[in-house]
């Protein structure tokens, strides 16, 4: 089956909605929500995304995914047929649907590990290093992040899931993450309770000792429920979007490169071998001697600070 990738249309749709969304905020009052320079940089990650995009997809995607499947899924008899002995998907509508779950749970666990391994999150904290939150910033993806995000999605395919199918529903994937990073979409009521939402991606966005690492989910806010990482965004909490540790810079080879360097410098510093690999591997943040401080440990704290002192502002111990 020759599906063409929703994304094809869905650039001049990202294009045009930020376009858009700067015009709303000018005529509304609201001419902070975009900074030139930060858009600037914001455009260049989204066009570099693009060039290297379709490369990429030749050469890690497809490639890995086509191999995958037809690994475990050989032709026996004529008939396509899953090495647990079972027939593989074709195209019917529900393995679309079937499929999109699938993506959903996959895209839940490969946002998570992006922000749980610091390795992964060098190359994903190019999308949270500004400080504006808007749909310019839904362009501000890391490239390194095309090379590795296929080994996440590997099972679907292994499973039978078509190989268009897959990337199908990666690209509808793309297109609900595109249009979470706007802030003039208010709570919406009951399709809170199912759905991953515009002010959910706030939480995830802040850089607020309480939202740290929350609302991982694709569309669905599901596995955010069940593994204990989801949390609604508070009215009465001013949020602060962007990075405790920000490249504090607009040029796109220091966004893309910035945290790599740092876990050089703690790697070189590092006296145990154990160390070297936490500094890698571990969560970033983490340091053998509490100088710097993990997500779970900053939020152990403020919980602490907060039973306290309620009444007394806290201020993030990084």
């Amino acid at each position: 089956m020759d599906l063409t990738n929703p994304l094809v249309y869905g650039v001049p749709c990202f294009l045009a909605f930020i376009l858009l969304e700067i015009s709303y905020s000018h005529t509304h009052g609201d001419k902070d929500l975009y900074v030139w320079k930060d858009f600037m940089a914001s455009g260049a990650m989204g066009i570099g995304s693009a060039i290297l995009g379709p490369l990429i997809k030749i050469t890690v995607l497809i490639t890995v995914f086509t191999y995958t499947y037809e690994f475990f899924n050989p032709i026996v008899d004529g008939v396509r047929t899953n090495i647990m002995g079972y027939e593989s998907f074709g195209y019917a509508w529900y393995v679309f649907v079937l499929c999109q779950l699938a993506d959903d749970f996959t895209y839940y666990w490969f946002h998570r590990a992006n922000h749980e391994v610091r390795i992964l999150w060098a190359a994903h904290i190019v999308h949270h290093s500004s400080d504006h939150f808007n749909l310019g910033t839904a362009i501000r993806n890391g490239w390194f992040t095309l090379l590795y995000k296929p080994f996440f999605y590997m099972w679907m395919p292994a499973i039978g899931f078509p190989v268009e199918v897959v990337i199908f529903a990666l690209a509808i994937e793309s297109f609900w993450q595109f249009q979470l990073h706007s802030q003039y979409v208010p709570k919406m009521g009951w399709v809170e309770k199912i759905f991953n939402t515009h002010t959910m991606h706030q939480v995830h966005h802040a850089q607020n000792v309480e939202y740290l690492d929350k609302n991982h989910g694709g569309f669905l806010n599901i596995f955010d429920k069940i593994f204990g990482t989801w949390k609604e965004l508070d009215d009465d909490v001013e949020v602060k979007f962007g990075v405790i540790h920000a490249p504090k810079s607009y040029n796109p080879i220091v966004i893309l490169t910035h945290e790599f360097k740092d876990i050089w410098a703690d790697v070189k510093k590092a006296k145990k071998f154990s160390h070297k690999l936490m500094y890698i591997f571990g969560p970033p943040g983490w340091s053998p001697d509490g100088s710097t401080l993990t997500v779970k440990q900053q939020q152990r704290l403020f919980e602490q600070h907060k039973e306290k002192s309620p009444e007394v502002a806290y201020s993030r111990p990084n």
